[in-house]
């Protein structure tokens, strides 16, 4: 039996994400299919404590990267949107660095630079080269009529959801930099 389940991660959500699907395997519903956006397509299995682990390689991969983690007992399983996606039986994991795709801090911090660069930077040049634009152009008058009204309704919905994108996903990603920037010093 599958079922599909709707849910919205930003690209700073990954941490979520990964509690969430390894409590739906708990329930006895394994991860086989990531449709984008927010498709989340799952088969029936037998309820297990399953490790899931995301890594954002949204470019080339080093050679020997997934027979490396194969090797730690790691199952490649799905990608999307450059994010690679992985699981482990937590039985599998002896000790806590074993449930964990990065061997330290340095990696992790790696990870969200690179999500930064890569995701976080071109949504911010979006929004200022396209959106703001447009929404500052319905103000000088440049739409009129109904059309005017439709194009202003539409870059204001625009450009909130871009403002609380970048803020949310600008200041949780510090967050989990930060946090791993501290275990490197510590």
């Amino acid at each position: 039996m599958r079922k599909t389940l709707i849910r919205i991660f930003t690209i700073a959500d990954y941490e979520e994400e990964e509690i969430w699907l390894r409590g739906q395997h708990k329930k006895g519903w394994k991860l086989v299919k990531m449709t984008p956006p927010m498709f989340y397509t799952f088969e029936s299995c037998e309820p297990e404590d399953v490790i899931y682990r995301l890594d954002f390689k949204n470019t080339e991969r080093p050679e020997g990267y997934f027979q490396m983690l194969k090797d730690f007992g790691w199952e490649y399983f799905a990608q999307c949107f450059g994010w690679l996606y992985f699981r482990k039986p937590a039985s599998a994991a002896e000790t806590a660095e074993e449930g964990e795709l990065f061997s330290d801090n340095e990696s992790r911090v790696d990870l969200v630079s690179h999500v930064v660069k890569t995701r976080l930077l071109p949504l911010a040049i979006v929004f200022l080269c396209c959106v703001i634009p447009n929404f500052a152009r319905v103000f000088t008058g440049s739409y009129v009529g109904a059309f005017g009204l439709f194009w202003g309704i539409l870059f204001a919905v625009l450009f909130v959801l871009y403002v609380v994108l970048i803020i949310h996903c600008g200041t949780k990603l510090k967050r989990i930099r930060d946090k791993y920037r501290t275990g490197m010093d510590g």
